[in-house]
């Protein structure tokens, strides 16, 4: 049984959101046309409260690309996002929710940013959804979204380090590059532990 993970398909990671990634709209098609070749589809969705840890407006002096110690965790800051309830936070409205079986929100807890759809960073707490794919029987997960050297990236680590195996769908996934060549190491980390990575070509 195969699973699709779409991560973070939101607004505010498309361009003119609010901590935008460069064509992260590109994705949005190539999501939509995958849905159909697999026995679940699953979305995770990054779900801020206003007063989250990880916004650099919630630390005095700081700004968005510094890093601060958050909770004994190594914190990057960034612009204020994905709040819960706000348009930013909603998924990209081309993308076609009516195939997703479930949503997992994550980052929800102030104290501890999430950017895996499986754990916290430190974690310390599950979603939930290595739980749910369990129980759908699922053995293999394809995984595709938003953003390739982030959330992308350490969804797909964790999924592998729960015992499934792990697809990147490159060309269905865009990247931060919050420093230049960020998407082709993160790339390259994910291969070296196992991760299969593909093109949406081959399974379409």
């Amino acid at each position: 049984m195969k699973a699709l993970i779409l991560v973070d398909l939101q607004i505010d990671f498309c361009p003119g959101g609010a901590l935008e990634v460069k064509e992260g709209d590109q994705t949005i098609p190539i999501a939509n046309a995958l849905m159909d070749q697999f026995d679940v589809v699953v979305a995770t969705q990054d779900w801020h409260p206003a007063n989250h840890g990880s916004f650099a407006a919630n630390h005095p002096w700081r700004k968005p690309g510094q890093i601060i110690d958050l909770n004994g965790l190594q914190q990057i800051l960034w612009p204020i996002h994905c709040v819960q309830e706000s348009f930013g936070a909603e998924f990209h409205p081309d993308l076609d929710l009516s195939k997703i079986n479930k949503i997992f929100p994550k980052g929800t807890d102030p104290e501890i940013d999430s950017y895996s759809g499986f754990f916290d960073n430190g974690h310390r707490k599950a979603t939930g959804l290595g739980d749910f794919l369990k129980k759908k029987s699922i053995s293999d997960v394809y995984v595709l979204g938003l953003a390739t050297d982030y959330c992308v990236k350490f969804t797909a680590i964790d999924a592998l380090d729960l015992g499934f195996k792990t697809t990147l769908i490159e060309d269905a996934c865009r990247g931060v590059n919050l420093q230049e060549g960020d998407v082709e190491k993160a790339i390259g980390d994910m291969k070296e532990k196992g991760i299969q990575i593909i093109q949406s070509s081959e399974l379409l």
